[in-house]
């Protein structure tokens, strides 16, 4: 199955936000048009879904609009806000999953993502979220530690344990 193309899904972006021509910092709608693809794609790996993965990215472009002009450096900003947009996906998701158990107490428990027959994307879709985070920035996102771990709020060292354990996992389930 593997990642699907989420494309740049650019439906006007009209926003005003004019390009700062002594710095070579691109607008707001370039650096949109730059990153969309690449963010959905991380969003997608972190949540399983096209659909949801779009939406948290737009939000997270959402908030960095708000505040183009006082950061310095958006792509690990855009990065950090998507990482946690699709954390808190899953915190909402693990809520709601918890209500409807505590009023269906005999429905067995669900699993995490639904993705078809790609055993990898399964087997990382079941580990824990900060160790998925890690192995999907390292290994797909081509994360260096240090980007790793300010994406997640941890120190590096933490990172390593964390892709030490989902590794460890992973080789559990597969073959």
């Amino acid at each position: 199955m593997g990642v699907p193309d989420v494309g740049p899904v650019v439906e006007a972006v009209s926003v005003s936000t004019p390009a700062v021509a002594d710095t070579g910092r691109p607008s707001f709608a370039e650096f949109y048009g730059a990153t969309f693809s690449e963010m959905t794609r991380l969003a997608f790996l972190l949540t399983g879904s096209a659909e949801t993965a779009r939406d948290l990215v737009q939000d997270s472009f959402v908030r960095l609009h708000r505040r183009w002009d006082g950061i310095a450096e958006p792509r690990p900003y855009l990065r950090r806000t998507v990482v946690n947009e699709c954390y808190s996906h899953h915190r909402r998701q693990r809520l709601h999953r918890q209500k409807q158990q505590e009023h269906q107490q005999d429905a067995s428990r669900a699993g995490l993502v639904d993705l078809g027959a790609d055993e990898m994307i399964d087997a990382i879709a079941a580990l824990p979220y900060r160790q998925r985070a890690a192995i999907v920035l390292r290994f797909w996102h081509g994360s260096s530690e240090a980007e790793i771990a300010a994406a997640l709020g941890c120190r590096p060292g933490t990172v390593g344990s964390l892709l030490h354990r989902a590794l460890a996992e992973l080789r559990k389930v597969m073959p």
